[in-house]
């Protein structure tokens, strides 16, 4: 068992550091908003810390699940930051879908202070840390991977290094790109068949088990077909994470014209205020 520090206890983040508690680790978390952490002990024991340092110091490894690149470089770098609390030997895991250059930057730093650094974007949504059920897709040096990764199992169904420093968060964008073009294939053939007069879980119940078949559509087209959209994955947050893909995409060649139209209709969901809907949402602007 190890010393751990968990940083940022979203909806990801929190039933993540919850895992790691429930597999017998010692957890210390810290959260910008001291009444999640709070929250967090009150659950699952263990104790909580008043600055990122402060939970960093000491722990063999400092797990991070924040926003966005500034965020991450905030908890890292500000004052009373990981950076400032962590000890020679530790290793740094970074769950947040950042972009692979400060990935690559904080790497950097990282080793100059003698600590690893493994960037490890998650899949698998808000019911996927709730089940300890997530991939990881990790990038760094394969001694600090080994080390980290018996940890990390606490909330992964499959965890693998994918290469050097950045690796990790190119292969999310490859996720993500993914999802954007099967959800939105998703919400028109549900738009289609409801326009057709068919019956939507009839068709799934269908097409699901041939070649259209996908956790997507699993696990969405019901709240799909009601027009619920209140949970899971947010659109502000997709929107964020096409933006890396697009920018890394116009950085190294890449053509990715059906997500860069993807993330335009999200744009459009945000303007009908649905920036916190779920990315299921897609369906919605085709029902206007």
């Amino acid at each position: 068992m190890a010393r751990v520090a968990f940083l940022g206890l979203g909806v990801m983040g929190f039933p993540m550091a919850g895992h790691l508690a429930a597999a017998g680790h010692e957890v210390t978390v810290w959260n910008r908003s001291t009444a999640k952490a709070e929250a967090w002990v009150a659950k699952h024991g263990g104790k909580s810390a008043a600055s990122a340092a402060e939970a960093a110091a000491g722990a063999e490894f400092v797990m991070a699940c924040v926003g966005n690149d500034d965020d991450l470089r905030a908890v890292c770098l500000d004052r009373a930051g990981a950076f400032e609390g962590m000890e020679r030997g530790a290793v740094f895991v970074d769950h947040t879908t950042v972009s692979a250059k400060v990935t690559r930057e904080l790497s950097a730093l990282a080793a100059a202070e003698g600590f690893g650094f493994v960037d490890a974007p998650v899949s698998g949504g808000q019911a996927g840390a709730e089940n300890g059920q997530l991939s990881v897709m990790c990038g760094g040096a394969a001694g600090d991977f080994d080390r980290a990764s018996p940890v990390i199992d606490a909330y992964a169904k499959i965890c693998k290094l994918m290469g050097p420093s950045g690796a990790g968060q190119l292969t999310k964008m490859c996720n993500q790109i993914a999802i954007a073009g099967l959800v939105q294939g998703l919400s028109e053939s549900l738009h289609f068949a409801e326009k057709a007069g068919l019956s939507i879980s009839e068709v799934v119940e269908v097409i699901s088990q041939g070649a259209a078949g996908s956790w997507q559509m699993q696990n969405r087209y019901k709240t799909m077909e009601e027009d619920r959209f209140d949970f899971g994955f947010a659109v502000d947050w997709m929107r964020k994470d096409l933006g890396i893909c697009l920018q890394t995409g116009n950085e190294n060649g890449a053509t990715l014209p059906v997500t860069a139209l993807v993330d335009q209709f999200y744009k459009e969901v945000q303007r009908m205020g649905g920036g916190r809907w779920d990315t299921s949402s897609l369906i919605a602007r085709l029902r206007r």
